[in-house]
C-alpha cells in the first residue's frame, strides 16, 4: 500500500493506449527530425545539463514519463543513477531496444510507490500534461516527499490558457487524450505549494514541433 493515495485519471487506460499506438512513429521522428531530442536544443540541453549537475551524488534518478529513453540515456552518460518509467509498454519496449544500457519499467505517474527522500533528482520532462488539473498537485506532491533534502525536480510542458483534446498526433496517428496547458506561474505555484523551492524558469516560444512552453527547476529545501 502506497502511503499517499493519488487518484487515477479517469482517462488513463485510453491514453495508454493512445501512447501505444505513437510510440513507433515518435522513436522514429526523434531519430530523424531531433523532436525531443535535447542534444539538438541548445537551451534545453543547457536546462538538463543544469539538472544533472546539481543532483550529482545525491542518489538515484527517476525520468517519469521517459518515453524512447532519450533524455534517460543522455543522464546517463553524464554519469546519474538513472532510470526511466513510462506509462506505455510500446514505449518502454523502445526505449530498451535503442538504450539497452539504461534501467526502464511500466508505470503510470499515478501508480509509482516511492520511498520518502529516496531520489536525488525527478524529471517530468513534458511528460505530466495529460495529467488532470486535480492529480499534477498530487503527483508534484509525491515527488517532494521522495526527494532527498537538497534533491531537484525539473518538468517541462505546454503553456496556454485553454486544455486541448487531441485526436492525432506524431504523424497523423489517431489518438485521445487532453493537453492540460498551463501558465508558467500557475506551475511554478503549484511546484511550490507541495514543498519544492523553485529556482529557475524557461521560457520557450513556439518552434516547429510544438507551441509555447517552459521549463521549472525546483529543489527541495533541507
Amino acid at each position: 500500500m502506497r502511503a499517499h493515495h493519488i487518484d487515477r485519471p479517469a482517462d488513463l487506460d485510453v491514453v495508454r493506449d493512445s501512447y501505444d499506438r505513437v510510440a513507433d512513429n515518435y522513436a522514429e521522428m526523434v531519430a530523424t527530425t531531433g523532436m525531443g531530442d535535447i542534444r539538438r536544443h541548445p537551451w534545453l540541453k543547457a536546462s538538463v545539463d543544469a539538472f544533472a549537475d546539481s543532483v550529482a551524488g545525491l542518489g538515484p534518478v527517476l525520468d517519469v514519463g521517459c518515453g524512447p529513453g532519450t533524455v534517460t540515456a543522455y543522464l546517463a552518460e553524464r554519469g546519474l543513477d538513472v532510470s526511466g518509467v513510462d506509462l506505455s509498454p510500446r514505449m518502454v519496449e523502445n526505449a530498451r531496444r535503442l538504450h539497452p544500457e539504461c534501467r526502464f519499467e511500466v508505470a503510470s505517474a499515478t501508480e509509482l510507490d516511492l520511498a520518502g527522500e529516496s531520489l536525488g533528482g525527478v524529471l517530468g520532462w513534458w511528460s505530466l500534461f495529460n495529467l488532470p488539473r486535480d492529480v499534477l498537485p498530487q503527483v508534484l506532491g509525491m515527488f517532494a516527499r521522495a526527494l532527498r533534502p537538497g534533491g531537484h525536480l525539473i518538468t517541462g510542458t505546454h503553456v496556454g490558457d485553454e486544455d486541448f483534446p487531441r485526436t492525432e498526433a506524431y504523424g497523423g496517428v489517431p489518438v485521445r487524450w487532453t493537453t492540460y496547458r498551463w501558465r508558467p506561474e500557475q506551475l511554478v505555484a503549484l511546484i511550490e505549494r507541495a514543498g519544492l523551492r523553485s529556482v529557475a524558469e524557461l521560457r520557450l516560444p513556439d518552434d516547429e514541433f510544438s507551441g509555447p512552453g517552459v521549463v521549472v527547476m525546483a529543489r527541495r529545501p533541507g
